[in-house]
């Protein structure tokens, strides 16, 4: 039997899905401002292996990916600018522009990488109704609060919200000091944004939607809830990303979603580890940021990288260096030339 390791557990459990022979995968997919970096395509590679494995066990699988073009501000934590507006400022296109040619530039990565396209890829944009549906739920249910500038989820009412984490609520403080100035209205710090309205710093945001509280656009968050439910119905099996969302946004989904709905959300939660570049964080500043487009004006392959990634296991850190990825390039032909011989033989 398939076994996986459960973050929500902290630990490995034999898989059984909720209906049998089926299994509802859903992925955080990009957000769809920029080139996916490495650290990005580590995530998505793991994913994919975890499909194939679900797959070669006999399992159908529906595999369900957001693409994320309104909302995610350059803070997790609901602060600083929208990521598609840069993306369209720093390009000199429109938002609606910048977000489809960095969608086609993330189909085109994953191709090369051998990653499985998802049977469902659909961006945030096509699905506000939706969230707007959740946020209203929560209002019933009074999780919801509106202030002048936005509406927030109440996290102290939610009293499992750190069941993913494990991080006391009241270090949620620290990260938080950015929003306590820009909303006073925020009734703790760990509150986070449903939707934004049209106003102050976000009132000529581009990309905005009539709503029950005024024209805006949704937080960041709600789009995975809305998308997964939509899709995959709640609960469904699994639930994937970055291990960098576990305390905030995936933390935030299972509040959403189970706070509207009173059930749960996904039995599985399944986190990739960073990437690290020469024992550090990648980082535009550091000069270590590297796309796959990187990779091929150096001569290599993408799956050269894919090689690399499948070299350590997905939950603990990977350091990347380039002497590694060359050794991982003869690592692959290598094998390559082996199957080549087996198939003369």
């Amino acid at each position: 039997m398939l076994a996986l390791y459960n973050f929500l557990t902290r630990k490995k459990e034999p898989f059984r899905p909720l209906r049998k022979g089926r299994v509802g995968l859903y992925t955080c997919g990009p957000t769809v401002y920029n080139y996916a970096h490495i650290g990005n395509l580590r995530t998505y590679v793991f994913e994919d292996v975890l499909r194939r494995a679900l797959e070669f066990s006999g399992y159908r699988v529906k595999h369900v990916m957001n693409i994320t073009d309104v909302g995610h501000l350059t803070s997790d934590a609901d602060s600083g600018e929208d990521k598609i507006e840069i993306g369209a400022k720093r390009e000199g296109k429109s938002v609606w522009d910048i977000a489809k040619f960095f969608t086609r530039a993330f189909l085109v990565d994953i191709k090369k990488l051998g990653i499985l396209r998802a049977h469902v890829l659909t961006p945030a944009t096509a699905h506000i109704a939706t969230q707007i549906k959740i946020v209203r739920q929560l209002f019933l249910r009074g999780l919801a609060y509106e202030t002048t500038k936005a509406v927030y989820f109440h996290v102290p009412k939610f009293r499992s919200y750190t069941k993913l984490s494990r991080q006391p609520l009241a270090a949620k403080r620290i990260g938080a000091r950015e929003e306590v100035v820009v909303d006073p209205e925020k009734k703790h710090p760990a509150d986070f944004v449903l939707w934004f309205k049209r106003v102050g710093r976000f009132k000529h945001h581009v990309m905005q939607w009539p709503s029950p509280w005024g024209r805006g656009f949704p937080g960041w968050h709600i789009e995975c809830s809305a998308i997964s439910s939509t899709y995959l119905g709640q609960p469904f099996d699994i639930h994937t990303g970055g291990i960098d969302h576990l305390s905030v946004h995936h933390t935030n989904e299972i509040a959403q979603s189970e706070g509207a709905y009173g059930k749960p959300l996904a039995r599985f939660w399944i986190e990739g580890e960073h990437m690290l570049v020469d024992g550090k964080k990648m980082s535009k500043s550091l000069g270590n940021f590297y796309t796959l487009a990187d990779f091929e004006k150096r001569g290599f392959e993408p799956m050269d990288f894919r090689y690399f990634v499948l070299g350590a296991h997905y939950r603990k850190q990977l350091n990347f260096i380039w002497k590694a990825i060359a050794a991982s390039r003869q690592g692959r032909l290598g094998l390559l030339n082996a199957m080549e011989r087996l198939g003369h033989g």
